[in-house]
């Protein structure tokens, strides 16, 4: 792990420079949101279910094969471009944001990296143009510690069988794809770690769907596998390489996160802001008085402080120099900012702020998962303090 350093280059712009076809995303996933998301927001989030409709949509809309090559019928975008994506639907309901996050940066992301030829014509087009994918790796014994886990993939020649389990898998509920990782050797420790290509169909059964705090109509589930049967042309990648995909694929999505909780922070802030312009008390508006103008106009800071440790991750990654620290910076600033902008949101509105209405509180309860999956904050900063101390030595 390193140091992203610095570099000349003969042109340097802005963070918010990008190029026409991202500000293109970035306006139109903008616009999908509020037209055809927000309506609905309330009603999924209540249900907690995820409206086939909107998924539809997403497909239709491209927003499922994000990084996927045209060829496979992606929409071939930069990475910066999917991160921006992501932001934007967060703005308006991070649980949609975490469905298509998830899709694009780890469950695509894996397989255009490592599958073969043969398994991306099988599987990139249905995950770009209708059937939804999600990641497994995490189990009741490995969390923070990925690669404690027991599930375990038997080789029978010409296909493996897997037996255990898996929980807290996003996307699950809607998933027919799955990129699972499971253990072919437990004598060598996670250097048995493989990851599979597995099909809903072939036997992953949805155990149980987690009710929770926030994000609530993306799906949380537990997995059951008893005796799967995996073709060996399933397998993703190399045997044993399961771990290396593992650690890459969440490095990357971390940055995914940071997007999700910037998107949730901003689409509180939306909220509150011109209620505290409108609202008046002792004849003047509350955003007039200067202990809330110092409370919001911190906030903005920090929301854009987080905005530009994202987009410079997404940049360095996607010029293939270091990126792991800032990945994880990222991901715990926007996380941190997250909770406190949608807190504050809260309290700026009041009665307003607590009732179900005006959606703040939704932002508020989505916002703390942020500091949880895909690495927690003490994680990321365990990340960024081995990096760091790793120059020092």
């Amino acid at each position: 792990m390193k140091y992203a350093t610095p570099f000349a280059s003969e042109a340097p712009t802005s963070l918010h420079a990008f190029t026409e076809e991202e500000l293109m995303l970035k306006e139109t996933v903008g616009r999908f949101a509020r037209d055809v998301v927000q309506p609905r927001v309330q009603a999924m989030d209540e249900a907690e279910v995820m409206d086939k409709d909107i998924i539809q949509a997403m497909f239709e809309n491209g927003l499922m094969g994000l990084e996927t090559e045209a060829d496979y019928g992606g929409a071939e975008c930069s990475f910066t471009a999917a991160i921006l994506a992501v932001e934007e639907l967060a703005k308006i309901d991070p649980s949609i944001s975490a469905l298509c996050d998830i899709h694009n940066t780890l469950t695509n992301t894996v397989i255009r990296k490592w599958a073969n030829k043969d398994l991306k014509e099988k599987y990139l087009s249905r995950l770009a143009t209708d059937t939804v994918g999600s990641f497994a790796i995490s189990e009741a014994g490995a969390g923070s510690d990925a690669f404690a886990l027991q599930t375990r993939a038997e080789d029978k020649g010409d296909h493996y069988l897997l037996n255990g389990g898996k929980m807290w898998i996003s996307n699950s509920g809607e998933a027919e794809i799955f990129v699972i990782f499971a253990n072919v050797d437990p004598s060598k420790g996670y250097k048995g770690i493989t990851a599979f290509i597995v099909e809903k169909e072939w036997g992953v059964e949805i155990a149980k769907k987690e009710k929770k705090l926030g994000i609530r109509s993306s799906s949380t589930c537990v997995l059951n596998f008893d005796d799967v049967r995996v073709p060996k042309e399933n397998v993703l990648g190399e045997v044993g390489h399961g771990y290396k995909y593992a650690i890459d694929s969440l490095n990357e999505g971390r940055i995914g996160i940071a997007a999700q909780m910037i998107g949730a922070a901003q689409g509180a802030y939306d909220i509150a802001l011109p209620y505290m312009m409108e609202r008046k008390q002792f004849g003047a508006a509350i955003g007039t008085f200067q202990a809330m103008q110092h409370q919001f106009a911190q906030v903005a800071v920090e929301i854009e402080a987080a905005r530009l440790l994202t987009y410079n991750a997404a940049r360095l990654k996607e010029e293939n120099k270091p990126f792991i620290m800032e990945a994880a910076m990222a991901k715990f600033m926007a996380a941190k900012v997250a909770e406190k902008a949608t807190s504050y949101a809260v309290e700026w509105m009041g009665g307003n702020g607590f009732v179900r209405e005006t959606g703040v509180e939704k932002f508020y309860r989505d916002a703390k998962i942020g500091s949880i999956y895909e690495g927690t904050n003490n994680m990321q900063l365990q990340t960024i303090a081995k990096i760091i101390g790793d120059k020092y030595k």
